[in-house]
C-alpha cells in the first residue's frame, strides 16, 4: 500500500484504504475511526491527529476540518488529506506543526459526502449538488431534460441546438467561443445551450429542464437559522434530517475543544468567514476584529482574498443564504469557522479582476478570451472542448463541446492539484496555534502550622484568543470556565475550598493595544490571563496532593505537591 498522491482524486474504496495506511504508519499521530455512515451505507471517516505521547486529544484545544460536502467539489477531499500528509511527514521536522500536535489537536473529516463523491467519480459521471438521497420527491421527472453524459465519453459537456430564437451565437473574433446576441438582433444563425442530456417524451417544442431528482444541498441542512423548502431551496426535511450533516453536528456538539473550523470547497479561490445571512453589523466587535486579523493572515499565506460570504458572495441580492456550516460552527457552537472556496480558473487565466459571484451576471468578453487560451495552453485544450457533431436521440443533430467542468473549473486539473494545496497547511496550523491553551503557572503547598497547609494551584492561558474562543461563545455561555480540582490522599482532610471550583474566563492576547501609548481609562497589560484556585488542607508532612485545572477549550493541567515542613 503506497500514501496517497496528490495529482489525482480517489473514490471511496482507495480514499479509505489511503486513510488506513496512514493510521497504521502513524499510530503515536493519527486515529482513524467512523462517525457514522452516508445515506447509501458509506463510512464518514474521521482522522484525529495529535500527538499522543503528550496526552489524549479530548483535553487539548482543537480544530475542525471538513472537505466535499458538495458532490463535484473533489478538492475539499484532497485539501483535508493534503493536511494529514503534512502533519505526518512534518513533525519532528517543523517546529509549528511540532509544537500543535504536541499541544493541539485536529479532527479531519475528509469527505462529508462520500455518495455524491462516488457519482462524481463514476466512469460515466453523473453530477448532482450534494446528497443523493431522493428529495424532495421519491420520483422521476416524467418529462424535461435528465443530465447524463449521453456520447458516454466520460464528460459532461454542454449542447448547443440551432434554433432560430436562441440566446447565442458565434463570436465573430474567437469562432470557438458562444456570445449573447444582442438586444434587437435578427437575422443571423443562433443557439440555444443546454446541460449534456436526455430528453423525456420531447414533444419536438419545448424542453423543460426539472428539479433534479437529487436536489439535497447538505450544506443548508445545519441548525442555524434553517429554513424550510419553500424559501431555502434543498434544505432538508428538517434540521440535521440527513445522515451525513447528523454524523457533523453530532461529533463536533460532543468535542467542545473544538475552537475553530475550516470546511474546503470549490471554486472561486476565496476564503469566506460568517455570516452568510446578516451583515458585519450584526457581529459582536471583538468578533469581527479577530475574523479580519485570522482572515489576514489567510491571504498571506494562501494569496486567497478572506471576505464577508454576506457582503460578497451572494447568489441574488435579494436571497440570504442560510442552514450553512460554519454559520453553524460560529453561532451556535462559538467558534470561528470559515469556508474555503479552493481553485480559481479566472486568477490561473490572469483574470485579476472579479467579484465571484457577480462574474456569471456580468463579465467583459475578454475574460472569456483569456480563459480560452489558458485553456489551449495550460490544459492542452481539455477545459475547453471543439464543438464536435452529435446525432442526439431526441434533439437530432447537435453539437457537444464547451468547458469540461469537472476537472478544469469546478476542481484543479490533476497535474494542477498539490501546488493548489500547497500553501493550506500552514494557514490551519496556524490558526489552530492562536487557540487558547491552559498552562500551569505555579502550584505550592505552604505550610501554615498544627499541620495545616494552604494549597495554591495558578494557571493562565498562554494562547492568543481567550479561554471563552469568542465574544458569541461567551454571550451564549456556551462553555464554563476554569475547573480546578484537588485530590487529596487518605490520610488529608479538606477544611476551606470546594473540592471543585471554577475560575471563570482566561483572556488571551487578542484584545490587546497593538502600540505601547496608553490613554485615560486603558489599564495597561493586567494579568488577566491568569488565576488560581486555594485550598487549606491538614494533612500529614510528605502527603502527595493531586491537583487539576481544566477548560473544556483551552484543555487540561494536572500537577502534584508535596506537603513539607518549612
Amino acid at each position: 500500500m503506497t500514501p496517497l498522491r496528490f495529482d489525482r482524486y480517489y473514490d471511496h474504496q482507495r480514499l479509505t484504504l489511503g486513510l488506513q495506511h496512514y493510521a497504521e504508519e502513524y499510530p503515536g499521530l493519527l486515529h482513524l475511526q467512523s462517525i457514522g455512515a452516508s445515506y447509501e451505507g458509506r463510512a464518514i471517516w474521521l482522522v484525529t491527529a495529535t500527538n499522543f505521547a503528550t496526552g489524549p486529544a479530548a483535553e487539548k484545544p482543537a480544530f475542525w476540518i471538513d472537505g466535499n460536502i458538495h458532490a463535484v467539489e473533489l478538492a475539499g477531499s484532497s485539501a483535508a488529506l493534503y493536511l494529514i500528509h503534512r502533519l505526518v511527514n512534518e513533525y519532528g521536522k517543523d517546529a509549528d506543526i511540532t509544537r500543535c500536535l504536541d499541544t493541539r489537536a485536529f479532527y479531519i473529516c475528509p469527505r462529508a459526502n462520500p455518495d455524491g463523491a462516488e457519482w462524481a467519480l463514476a466512469e460515466r459521471p453523473k453530477l448532482i449538488r450534494s446528497s443523493v438521497r431522493p428529495y424532495p420527491y421519491d420520483e422521476e421527472p416524467v418529462d424535461g431534460l435528465s443530465l447524463e453524459d449521453v456520447d458516454g465519453d466520460g464528460r459532461m459537456l454542454t449542447m448547443r441546438v440551432p434554433d432560430p430564437h436562441g440566446h447565442w451565437k458565434v463570436c465573430p473574433e474567437k469562432p470557438r467561443l458562444l456570445v449573447p446576441r444582442a438586444p434587437t438582433e435578427v437575422g443571423g444563425c443562433y443557439y440555444r445551450l443546454l446541460p449534456e442530456g436526455r430528453v423525456r417524451n420531447y414533444d419536438g417544442i419545448s424542453i423543460s429542464v426539472p428539479p433534479a431528482k437529487q436536489a439535497l444541498d447538505l450544506n443548508r441542512n445545519f441548525p442555524v437559522e434553517w429554513e424550510g423548502e419553500y424559501k431555502q431551496m434543498g434544505a432538508g426535511s428538517y434540521p440535521t434530517s440527513e445522515p451525513e450533516v447528523r454524523a457533523l453536528v453530532d461529533f463536533i456538539a460532543r468535542h467542545p475543544n473544538i475552537c475553530g473550523g475550516v470546511s474546503f470547497h470549490t471554486y472561486s479561490g476565496v476564503l469566506l468567514r460568517p455570516y452568510s445571512y446578516q451583515a458585519d453589523s450584526k457581529l459582536p466587535a471583538e468578533d469581527l476584529w479577530t475574523y479580519q486579523t485570522i482572515g489576514a493572515k489567510g491571504a498571506q499565506l494562501t494569496g486567497y482574498p478572506a471576505v464577508s460570504a454576506f457582503h460578497d458572495f451572494q447568489y441574488h441580492p435579494k436571497t440570504v443564504t442560510t442552514g450553512v456550516f460554519d454559520d453553524w460552527l460560529y453561532e451556535e457552537r462559538g467558534a470561528f469557522a470559515w469556508t474555503v472556496e479552493l481553485w480559481s480558473p479566472h486568477r490561473q487565466a490572469g483574470i485579476k479582476e472579479y467579484k465571484f459571484i457577480d462574474w456569471y451576471r456580468q463579465h467583459p468578453l475578454e475574460d472569456d478570451y483569456k480563459l480560452l487560451q489558458w485553456s489551449d495552453e495550460a490544459l492542452d485544450g481539455e477545459g475547453y472542448i471543439d464543438w464536435y457533431p452529435f446525432e442526439h436521440p431526441e434533439l437530432g443533430r447537435i453539437e457537444l463541446g464547451g468547458w469540461n467542468p469537472l476537472y478544469t473549473l469546478w476542481n484543479p486539473p490533476p497535474d494542477k492539484l498539490e501546488n493548489e494545496l500547497l500553501p493550506f497547511p500552514r494557514w490551519l496550523v496556524w490558526h489552530n496555534l492562536i487557540s487558547p491553551k491552559l498552562d500551569l503557572y505555579k502550584a505550592e503547598a505552604t505550610m501554615l502550622g498544627d499541620g495545616l497547609y494552604r494549597v495554591r494551584l495558578a494557571v493562565e492561558n498562554s494562547g492568543w484568543l481567550p479561554t471563552y474562543v469568542t465574544k458569541k461563545a461567551q454571550d451564549k455561555k456556551i462553555t464554563r470556565g476554569v475547573i480546578g480540582e484537588i485530590d487529596l490522599p487518605k490520610c488529608a482532610l479538606l477544611i476551606s475550598g470546594k473540592q471543585r471550583q471554577e475560575c471563570g474566563q482566561l483572556e488571551g492576547r487578542a484584545y490587546k493595544p497593538c502600540s505601547t501609548f496608553l490613554w485615560l481609562g486603558q489599564s495597561g497589560d493586567p494579568t488577566s490571563n491568569r488565576s488560581f484556585f486555594e485550598w487549606i488542607v491538614r494533612a500529614e508532612e510528605n502527603s502527595r496532593i493531586r491537583l487539576k485545572a481544566s477548560h473544556e477549550r483551552a484543555g487540561v493541567v494536572r500537577a502534584e505537591v508535596i506537603t513539607r515542613r518549612a
